[in-house]
C-alpha cells in the first residue's frame, strides 16, 4: 500500500529556511501527483505545494508561493519541500501526499480532500 514517511521538520526562527523530505514506498511512484498539506492547532488541513507525476506542474497556495518550492526525484522516491522565508504563520505539521488518477497526476488538485494518501507528518514550528 501508499506508504510516504517525512523528515526534516523542526523549530526555527522567523525568516529561516527548512527542506522537507518524503520518502515514498508501496507504489509506482512515477504515476502519482505528489505534494504537501499541512495543518495548524485549531484549524483545517490545507493545501501548500503540488507537483506532476512528472514534475512538469507545480502548484502553490497563494499564502506559500514565492517562498517554498516542491520538487521530486522519481529515481528515488522521494518528493521535498524548500521552505524559505519562514514565518510564524508556517506553523503546522505538514504532510507529505499522493494522488493518482487519469487528470490529477498530472494536474495535482489544489483541494486537500483530492489527496487520498497521506504520511504520519513532520511538526514544523517557526517562532518570531
Amino acid at each position: 500500500q501508499v506508504q510516504l514517511v517525512e523528515s526534516g521538520g523542526g523549530s526555527v526562527q522567523a525568516g529561516a529556511s527548512l527542506t522537507l523530505s518524503c520518502a515514498a514506498s508501496g507504489f509506482t511512484f512515477s504515476t502519482y501527483a505528489t505534494g504537501w498539506l499541512r495543518q495548524a492547532p485549531g484549524k483545517e488541513r490545507e493545501f501548500v505545494a503540488g507537483i506532476s507525476r512528472n514534475g512538469d506542474r507545480t502548484y502553490y497556495s497563494a499564502s506559500v508561493e514565492g517562498r517554498f518550492t516542491v520538487s521530486r526525484v522519481n529515481a528515488r522516491n522521494t518528493v521535498y519541500l524548500q521552505m524559505n522565508e519562514l514565518k510564524p504563520e508556517d506553523t503546522a505539521v505538514y504532510y507529505c501526499a499522493a494522488a493518482a488518477g487519469m487528470y490529477v497526476s498530472d494536474f495535482p488538485s489544489r483541494d486537500p480532500n483530492n489527496w487520498p494518501d497521506w504520511g504520519q507528518g513532520t511538526q514544523v514550528t517557526v517562532s518570531s
